[in-house]
């Protein structure tokens, strides 16, 4: 069987954590922020939580993890 290819594009925008869920950075975050408030930049700042209907997807596409 030949070796599976990684999904570049996955594996350089999600983190893995300890327990194997997956980790994102928020949309929205880079430019015009004059007009978003400091709450909304604040929470923009944090990483996103990939969704469990996501994940089975995501573990195709990283085959030997991060």
């Amino acid at each position: 069987m030949p070796k599976l290819k990684t999904r570049k594009c996955a594996a350089k925008r999600l983190k893995e954590t300890g327990t194997g869920k997956f980790r994102h950075h928020k949309a929205g975050a880079r430019h015009l922020k004059s007009s978003k408030n400091a709450k909304r930049k604040r929470r923009l700042r944090q990483d996103g939580a990939v969704s469990p209907a996501e994940r089975s997807r995501i573990k195709a596409a990283l085959p030997y993890g991060l």
